[in-house]
């Protein structure tokens, strides 16, 4: 069915309101099990790392913004490439499409081994940089130092699966992405420990472990994602039906293709500088708040993303629609497709942001023990469930606009808001409110950054950025 809705869109024949639902759906629900799947990995490092204690937890939590800009980073270079197979394949031009895979994945690589080498060249100096006290700093060199070392892992792992993704394949991600998140309970669960004997139904059971903390959290991450990634690249280059490598096809480098993964490319990185840019300088003025406020602010950053996950699967499916839609020259379907899936993501991040609000005890404390974080984190993860609904029409339009080309107006409405709103805001309530000022200036900054993205989504700039230069559908 799935298959059926993107062959009619490519096509240029007629969708009912029904098959734009339906296929926004299909689209999204693989999509978004990718993205929350993520994020209970994210959950699993800090849940394990929780039991180790305060200092460990905030070890983590100290460099958390610095591995979002890096992953950024890598998402950014992905997305250059991602995009244009989108329309590529929506323009009905399958022999391109697979020139860009294979162009993107030996940019995005080169790419990635630089970061590797900046990340290891900063690693021992960052957590000093960030404010960090002498007793988390060791740790939270040593887990950026391997997160770093990883980086070209991630970086194909996060190519490919958007590579499958655009070519409307959501299926295959999304369940590598949930088997990731199991092999990364096992490779945790025997690093971050020592061996222990655990009872189990009356049983004595002996666990092997290797005990090596915070050390072991990022080494377990490293392992599962270097297994997904083999059989995502698998997928991509031997198993997927348009995508796969041909022998009569080799590798060639297009000037005009990669100047246009360049030109989405780089707004899109920008904009990840800028974000987790703030977000190193929200670390800045949340360290002086102590060892305590440092672990709630990352274990209730970590929490809140089980809400806005859903938004940014919907985004992703929203990329592929008007990227193929764009591709294919359905200008007459682009706008409503856009509107659709940005509406979408509001009312079922909405409704994940109530139950963020109902179950916040329980949320943090599925990761740390500790009362006073478990306290802190749940009044925090309060304030910002009223946020949600206005965070996902950033979110979703931004894949809308991704779709279309148009990334450097989006990347320039999050850096007034992030630089202009949040972090003035934060910088002012942060010494008279503790970390509740810091969260109160997150709600509003992320409703103002919703609206800025609503008011963008209402124009149709955005969907002729496409035509600002030769079209995807002219190359060749």
């Amino acid at each position: 069915m799935k298959s059926n809705l993107l062959g009619q869109l490519r096509s240029g024949e007629k969708l009912s309101f029904r098959s734009q639902l339906l296929l926004t759906i299909q689209l999204s629900i693989p999509a978004i099990m990718a993205q929350l799947s993520a994020i209970v990995m994210q959950y699993i490092d800090a849940s394990m790392v929780g039991r180790l204690g305060a200092n460990d937890s905030a070890s983590i939590g100290l460099v958390a913004s610095s591995t979002w800009l890096m992953g950024g980073l890598c998402s950014a270079a992905s997305i250059g490439f991602t995009v244009q197979v989108a329309q590529f394949i929506g323009a009905g031009k399958e022999k391109e499409a697979r020139g860009i895979v294979r162009q993107g994945l030996v940019a995005v690589l080169i790419f990635s081994t630089l970061l590797l080498m900046a990340g290891v060249a900063i690693s021992a100096a960052l957590p000093v940089w960030l404010g960090g006290k002498d007793e988390i700093t060791q740790n939270a060199s040593v887990y950026f130092m391997i997160f770093s070392c990883y980086l070209p892992i991630h970086q194909l792992n996060t190519a490919a699966g958007g590579m499958l993704q655009c070519s409307g394949n959501m299926k295959v991600p999304s369940i590598l992405h949930v088997i990731m998140c199991g092999l990364d309970v096992v490779f945790n669960a025997v690093l971050i420990f020592p061996s222990q004997m655990i009872a189990v139904a009356g049983f004595s059971i002996w666990i092997p472990g290797a005990g090596l903390g915070v050390m072991g959290a990022a080494l377990g991450t490293a392992l599962a994602e270097a297994v997904i990634m083999l059989f995502m690249l698998s997928f991509l280059l031997v198993r997927s039906s348009t995508l796969h490598l041909r022998r009569s096809e080799k590798l060639h480098f297009s000037i005009a293709e990669l100047k246009r993964a360049g030109k989405i490319a780089v707004p899109v990185g920008f904009e990840q500088v800028i974000m987790c840019g703030a977000q190193i300088m929200a670390t800045r003025i949340v360290s002086p708040l102590g060892t305590i406020a440092i672990a709630a602010n990352s274990f209730s950053v970590t929490a809140e993303s089980l809400c806005y996950m859903p938004g940014y699967g919907i985004g992703t499916a929203a990329t592929t629609l008007i990227g193929q839609g764009i591709g294919a020259k359905r200008q007459d379907l682009t706008k409503r497709l856009g509107w659709l899936t940005t509406l979408l993501g509001m009312v079922v991040m909405a409704v994940s942001g109530g139950l963020m609000y109902v179950f916040a005890p329980q949320m943090i404390g599925m990761i740390s023990p500790d009362p006073e974080i478990r306290a802190l984190g749940t009044e925090i993860l309060r304030i910002e469930a009223f946020a949600e609904p206005m965070y996902a029409a950033s979110i979703v339009a931004s894949g809308v606009f991704r779709g279309a080309g148009d990334t450097f107006v989006p990347s320039c409405l999050n850096f007034c808001s992030m630089w202009f709103v949040r972090i003035p805001l934060s910088a002012f309530l942060a010494p008279r409110m503790g970390l509740r000022g810091v969260w109160i200036a997150m709600c509003i900054e992320l409703c103002v950054r919703g609206v800025l993205f609503l008011v963008r989504l209402s124009g149709k700039r955005w969907m002729h950025e496409n035509t600002k230069e030769k079209s995807i559908s002219d190359f060749h």
